[in-house]
């Protein structure tokens, strides 16, 4: 797996206001493998903006 440029990474916090759901939603799909999570284990997790706005539109009514 190829990981994104640094600048299109962001925290959880970040990414949870992105989408419009709680951290811990983010976690699950992470556990689930609806996202894909960056960062060494037991490190802080980011995300790919990019990957989050897909989903974002996805989730539009």
């Amino acid at each position: 797996m190829i990981k994104p440029p640094s600048h299109r990474l962001v925290p959880t916090k970040v990414a949870a206001l992105a989408v419009g759901v709680s951290e811990a939603t983010i976690r699950k799909w992470v556990s689930r493998g609806k996202i894909t999570r960056y960062g060494a284990p037991y490190r802080r997790s980011e995300f790919d903006i990019e990957e989050l706005t897909e989903i974002a539109l996805q989730r539009r009514p």
